[in-house]
């Protein structure tokens, strides 16, 4: 991995699992890193973590629930006072539900935010990104993307929920929001990449129904670690290797064809208008 010594780094969602340990890699780089969780405690907590591990004291938080728009753009006016530069936005934060839950906002849970909450934390940092470039975008996605629908009238699952079906289509909203987003920043010096970073036994399901939860055990024994999930992060956000490259979707460190929805470039330019809407951005 190249040195990122000078370089600042936000990573969501970094309190545990895979954007916790990409915290400690990125951190061991030599970046100033801003880990963002929802928990004081708990993000107090892993800031300490991360400086023991990595040896860096070049270590800070900031706090924000991804289900509130409220406070997403609070987090985002905190960057943009704190930082004089933004070389890279991990945007990893998620979450899944047993059951169909609606935000302060109105949107349901998974879609508000695994896919809003990236869509308008970058869209309120790109002058900021642009101004730091040559920058990079990550996005968190997942294989389950390939599983994914989108329907435009019932975008939140208001008739037939199911935990898998909303995460699907998340997902597959991150892949669709990478390409667009990349169409819109060509020639201005930042990058927008998303991955699926293995199927990681982490604690974004412990919030799948009390029946899954045996098989998910079970299931936990195949998975990689989140050390190697945090990898393939770090991979996507500081390698030389993917200079210049822009929205692509990667599988294990390789650029792979995401699905042939995630490649429409009419839903992905709807699911913009949509999503520009329902985050109520001029």
């Amino acid at each position: 991995m190249a040195s990122m010594d000078g370089k600042v780094v936000l990573v969501t969602g970094a309190t545990s699992g895979i954007g916790l340990e990409a915290s400690v890699k990125i951190a061991r780089l030599g970046a100033d890193v801003v880990m963002v969780g929802r928990d004081a405690k708990k993000t107090e907590a892993a800031v300490g973590e991360v400086k023991a591990r990595s040896g860096s004291t070049k270590v800070r938080s900031l706090l924000c629930d991804f289900s509130s728009q409220q406070q997403i753009r609070r987090l985002a006016d905190e960057v943009k006072k704190l930082l004089p530069r933004l070389d890279v936005l991990v945007n990893n934060a998620g979450t899944v539900s047993d059951a169909r839950r609606v935000t302060e906002d109105g949107i349901e849970l998974t879609f508000a935010v695994d896919h809003l909450g990236y869509f308008l934390l970058t869209s309120l940092l790109l002058d900021l990104l642009q101004k730091s470039a040559p920058s990079r975008i990550v996005n968190v996605a997942s294989v389950a993307h390939r599983q994914g629908t989108m329907d435009f009238a019932d975008l939140g699952f208001a008739k037939g929920y199911q935990i898998m079906r909303a995460y699907a289509r998340a997902k597959l909203a991150n892949v669709l929001f990478t390409r667009e987003l990349a169409k819109r920043l060509d020639g201005k010096g930042v990058t927008v990449n998303c991955l699926h970073p293995g199927a990681v036994a982490t604690n974004i399901w412990s919030g799948a129904p009390w029946w899954a939860k045996p098989v998910l055990s079970v299931a936990k024994l195949f998975m990689v670690t989140p050390e190697k999930g945090g990898d393939r992060i770090v991979w996507l956000a500081t390698s030389p290797d993917v200079e210049g490259r822009t929205g692509g979707y990667y599988e294990r460190d390789a650029l792979v064809r995401p699905s042939r929805l995630a490649s429409d470039d009419a839903v992905a330019s709807r699911l913009w208008e949509e999503s520009r809407k329902l985050v109520k951005l001029a």
